[in-house]
């Protein structure tokens, strides 16, 4: 593998003089009041002569891997229901040391106890770190994150110390603060050895100390779409630096509308990046963002395109009256909470709903708590806390709270048919092969 993997002491030269990159400062002229987000920002002309020159190959191929014939490759691949589109593909690694990725990450990855790559990163790690645009679908809980997370790490390594007034070389766009936060943390974990700062941006919470990290100097930006074009827009900080860049749960953030904001933000990142989209499922809005961001990409599918019910769950369907919901749900509290493991979520379609159930159970003694969009991060985060850790057994939740909540039981007491699959998918991981997953339909009198 070219270059070197060694501790690397990231603050150097953060203060030094002018940035070789252009200044964050500056922002767009004031006056002129803009409608949308993502209005003040222009889309950038670039000239790839006159930009810095950068590396995105580092793979080389472990000699265990070279030896692998081409029907080794396919059963692997058959096995473990990897489907690969496009030229090129690197054989997949079927062990971590395969893909030679630097000791410090191999330390944390062995404190983890990881004991094999999952099917995603086997085929992700080393087309990622081959520096080549990819899409990576794959369900929630899969490994992605560490998928993109991991060559990030190698790909920082590489390039220029970041300098006063630098923007981010890692932007992660993430669709929700929960998901943002999670990959914020597993970011920190395999970052810190090498000293590589990272940081989370989203709406909900105070910007000072957001526009700190970015004004400081972070290598792994994770934002939430709406919050970083506000930044963008008012110069807090720029993407210049910016030649790695992933688009995680790509389906979900078009799902929640933000693709014009999607747009605006790649507008301002070098064409010549490299570029990861991950995905759960692959319509054909997804299938278009890839064409117009991604270039000679390589598309690996772990599993079905379409969505599937997850075989290790019992799902059961209770098509009943409106106003036999609530006697229904009690009966099937009563059962659950007889149990030794009755961590329940309950998904409701709106806050209102939300706010009024959970009202109602913690009137009759339910230990019930809930979270929806219009509660405060603080008070999110605590909630979320305290339903982890088993202090508060029943979440009530709109489909702000979809991943890494370790729960037992699943209700979709009102959901849209539309939200509650991406949802439900999203949540699929989290419940275990003895699990039990209750979706609600509502028979409407002939």
């Amino acid at each position: 593998m070219r270059g070197s993997y060694g501790d690397r002491d990231r603050d150097r030269g953060r203060d030094r003089g002018s940035p070789r990159f252009g200044s964050s400062r500056g922002g767009p002229p004031p006056g002129k009041k803009f409608g949308n987000p993502g209005d003040r920002l222009r889309k950038k002309r670039w000239d790839l002569d006159e930009l810095p020159k950068f590396e995105k190959n580092f793979y080389s191929e472990h000699s265990e891997v070279q030896r692998m014939s081409q029907y080794d490759v396919d059963e692997y691949r058959r096995k473990k229901e990897i489907t690969v589109r496009g030229s090129g593909c690197p054989k997949p690694v079927t062990s971590f040391h395969q893909a030679q990725f630097p000791q410090y990450v191999m330390d944390v990855l062995m404190q983890q106890n990881f004991k094999e790559p999952t099917a995603i990163q086997a085929q992700g790690f080393p087309l990622a770190l081959s520096g080549r645009d990819m899409v990576g679908i794959a369900q929630t809980g899969s490994g992605k994150t560490l998928s993109y997370l991991l060559p990030a790490i190698v790909h920082i390594n590489h390039q220029p110390y970041l300098e006063r007034g630098d923007g981010p070389i890692c932007l992660v766009l993430a669709p929700t603060r929960e998901l943002a936060q999670q990959v914020q943390q597993v970011a920190y974990d395999y970052g810190k050895s090498s000293r590589i700062k990272s940081t989370c941006v989203y709406g909900g919470a105070p910007k000072g100390p957001q526009i700190r990290d970015l004004e400081r100097g972070v290598e792994i930006c994770i934002a939430t779409p709406g919050r970083l074009i506000d930044f963008l827009e008012a110069g807090k900080t720029n993407l210049r630096r910016c030649t790695y860049l992933v688009l995680d749960e790509a389906d979900r953030m078009l799902d929640m509308g933000f693709e014009p904001q999607i747009r605006k933000i790649v507008d301002q990142i070098r064409p010549d990046r490299q570029t990861l989209m991950w995905s759960a499922t692959w319509p054909k809005e997804v299938r278009q963002l890839a064409e117009d961001f991604l270039k000679d990409y390589v598309q690996i599918n772990v599993g079905a395109l379409e969505l599937s019910a997850n075989h290790n769950i019992l799902q059961i369907v209770d098509v009943c009256m409106e106003n036999e919901k609530d006697h229904k749900l009690i009966q099937l509290m009563e059962e659950i909470m007889a149990e030794k493991e009755n961590k329940t979520i309950i998904f409701v379609e709106t806050k209102k709903r939300c706010d009024d159930l959970t009202r109602r159970m913690r009137r009759d003694g339910w230990p019930a708590m809930c979270i929806h969009g219009d509660k405060s991060q603080p008070e999110r985060d605590w909630v979320l806390s305290e339903f982890r850790s088993g202090k508060a057994p029943i979440l009530i939740a709109t489909d702000v709270a979809s991943r890494g909540l370790g729960i037992f039981s699943c209700f979709i007491f009102s959901l849209p048919a539309t939200r509650s699959t991406q949802a439900l998918g999203s949540l699929q991981p989290d419940l275990g092969m003895t699990n039990r997953k209750l979706t609600w339909g509502e028979r409407r009198p002939d």
